[in-house]
């Protein structure tokens, strides 16, 4: 029999990916056992956010044998983020994709021409990145 405690600390660090993302969305619907495996069942914004959570999953165990996952994604390919006080498209970057190094990308994606000059209130939009 599977113990659910032990699969839950090994997955714990994608229920906290998900959770990190509460704020734009997403949401840890259950955690359980279904047969062997962990069951978790939860919904992101977009696919950037789902993205991550794969990263996430990847990075504990790439067979994944013992996790059963429902990840619904509720939005589209890009996520909306307005930045804050305090924000670069390094820290935008290494939140979204956890690599500080695609904030060229997020750059090209929103027509910025100089990744150094956001304003606290700019909208931007996240890509999906392969």
């Amino acid at each position: 029999m599977a113990d659910l405690e032990q699969l839950k600390q090994k997955y714990n660090p994608v229920i906290s990916t998900i959770n990190s993302f509460a704020e734009y969305g997403a949401k840890v619907e259950a955690v359980d056992l279904a047969g062997e495996q962990l069951h978790i069942k939860a919904s992101v914004p977009s696919k950037v956010v789902a993205n991550r959570v794969w990263d996430a999953i990847k990075e504990i165990d790439p067979s994944y044998a013992d996790l059963k996952h429902e990840i619904a994604t509720a939005g589209g390919d890009t996520q909306p983020y307005t930045i804050k006080s305090g924000d670069s498209l390094s820290k935008v970057s290494k939140l979204f994709y956890g690599n500080a190094n695609k904030y060229n990308e997020i750059a090209q994606a929103n027509g910025i021409a100089n990744p150094d000059r956001i304003q606290a209130g700019q909208q931007i939009n996240l890509p999906a990145l392969g």
